[in-house]
């Protein structure tokens, strides 16, 4: 299973370094957001769900197994940041077309770098962008997610899987260790031996040991992920975007604080729901036994 991991991730990525969307950077989001999918390189952009409400970024590279490299990464980043200022979206979804999530980085990118280049550099400094996003995230993971694409799917709120999906971090095989993530956020979702077990070894696990260890919320066929993931994306969408925000950043914190100090921040996020229109709607609509009208206010 190991050389296997390899051996994927090791012939993954053949990501050019050229960055086109940097441009995109300068214009205003609802230009970013809008543009039409050949003007992105490595994604597809797209907003949709029932109520038009949910975006949509699907890594387009499947003939390199979706491979992430620098130029990727801030196309994702920049299609975040325009769904993060779309008043409209409530929920993010990430996904990659064909056989794989992500299977790795690439390598290509990072073989020739010295340490002095990559210090200077910050090199992978940027690919937590999504950690930033200020409404929720999930990632529909189709296949295989080694690597970086691991992380990726780790960087995101929610990780939901099909049933062929594979999760490892094999960079132990190529003589380095996980660079954007790997070593905190699964060892935070798995614990300590279950980490320790699958960075020091390099083993990809399936989907059905990935939802056994807490690293997966929810399994489907391949054939039905996306329409979970949309259900989900669309439930969440729903519901008030402030109070989900606030939600979001709530849970966060509990990575961060000790549980006395997490309770405290937990209270005082509650208190300020009680500034808000929708927390005064919601509780109306509950006595009064009619759904909630929100209006993110």
């Amino acid at each position: 299973m190991a050389l296997r991991g390899f051996q994927l991730f090791k012939g993954l990525s053949r990501c050019a370094s050229r960055n086109p969307v940097i441009v995109q950077r300068l214009l205003p989001a609802s230009s970013r957001l809008y543009c039409s999918a050949n003007d992105h390189q490595y994604i597809k952009v797209e907003k949709t769900g029932s109520g038009n409400n949910i975006g949509l970024i699907t890594l387009n590279r499947p003939k390199a197994l979706n491979a992430l490299c620098h130029g990727l990464m801030t196309e994702v980043n920049a299609a975040v940041d325009g769904f993060n200022d779309d008043a409209e979206v409530g929920c993010i979804i990430i996904t990659g077309k064909g056989k794989a999530f992500a299977a790795g980085a690439d390598i290509k990118e990072m073989k020739d770098q010295e340490f002095s280049n990559v210090v200077k550099t910050n090199f992978l400094g940027h690919w937590d962008g999504i950690t930033k996003a200020r409404k929720p995230v999930i990632a529909a993971v189709n296949g295989y997610a080694l690597g970086g694409g691991c992380e990726l799917a780790m960087m995101c709120d929610i990780i939901y899987a099909s049933d062929r999906a594979k999760f490892g971090q094999p960079e132990i095989l190529l003589g380095t260790i996980p660079g954007a993530g790997g070593t905190q956020r699964l060892t935070r979702a798995v614990g300590k031996s279950k980490a320790m077990e699958l960075i020091l070894t390099g083993n990809m696990i399936t989907a059905a040991e990935a939802e056994k260890i807490g690293l997966v919320s929810k399994i489907t066929s391949s054939d039905e992920l996306m329409t979970a993931t949309m259900e989900t994306a669309e439930k969440i969408a729903s519901q008030s975007k402030l109070v989900t925000a606030m939600c979001k950043e709530a849970i966060n914190a509990a990575y961060e604080m000790s549980l006395t100090e997490g309770c405290h921040f937990e209270k005082r996020l509650f208190h300020a729901t009680f500034a808000t229109h929708d927390r005064k709607e919601g509780m109306t609509a509950f006595v009064e036994k009619r759904p909630p009208k929100f209006t993110d206010s």
